[in-house]
């Protein structure tokens, strides 16, 4: 019967290495698919930030655009007042009065752009380094040889093998037999 018992253990053991084998391969793609999600994070905010940049450029220049014509505007409106021209003043100042707001508007969007842009670029200098800390971790964790003992503290807590469980309850099984029998 003992020679029995020690088959069917030593059969559970080799059918359960099997499976903690291929419980640790799970868990190297889960961290490999983890890794590429973190640099996939930041890479969208890299490119959230470079559309950002380009956006507060193009308000910029539209708000150059709009100073440029201000001031033409306002020669406009100096020279039709000096030459007693009240009603070319009046059409040149119509122009003038939404560009000044436009700009305006410009300057407000520019200033809350640069706010957003900044915030961005420390959360992504930030996440640059935690991705750089968790890139050296998962390439230790992956490069060392798949075994029974996986524990790990940055990783959760060791996996036990279903076999040890087993052997550990026989044991506990046995010792109680033998207590009982005494």
């Amino acid at each position: 019967m003992t020679l029995r018992l020690i088959d069917r253990i030593a059969t559970l053991v080799r059918a359960d290495a099997h499976g903690v084998v291929e419980a640790l391969e799970e868990r190297s793609l889960l961290l490999k698919q983890s890794l590429r999600e973190a640099e996939l994070a930041l890479l969208e905010k890299r490119a959230r930030l470079t559309a950002l940049a380009e956006e507060e450029a193009r308000g910029r220049s539209r708000a150059e655009r709009c100073r440029a014509e201000i001031a033409r505007l306002d020669e406009d409106v100096a020279l039709a007042l000096a030459g007693g021209r009240e009603e070319l003043a009046r059409f040149a100042i119509r122009r003038l009065l939404p560009l000044r707001r436009e700009v305006a508007s410009l300057e407000r969007e520019g200033a809350a752009l640069e706010a957003s842009r900044s915030a961005l670029a420390e959360q992504i200098e930030t996440q640059q380094g935690e991705f750089e800390q968790l890139r050296a971790r998962v390439r230790a964790r992956l490069a060392r040889p798949v075994s029974a003992d996986t524990s790990d503290e940055a990783f959760g807590p060791p996996l036990v093998d279903e076999a040890e469980v087993e052997l550990e309850l026989l044991r506990r099984r046995g010792a109680t037999a033998e207590e009982t029998q005494r």
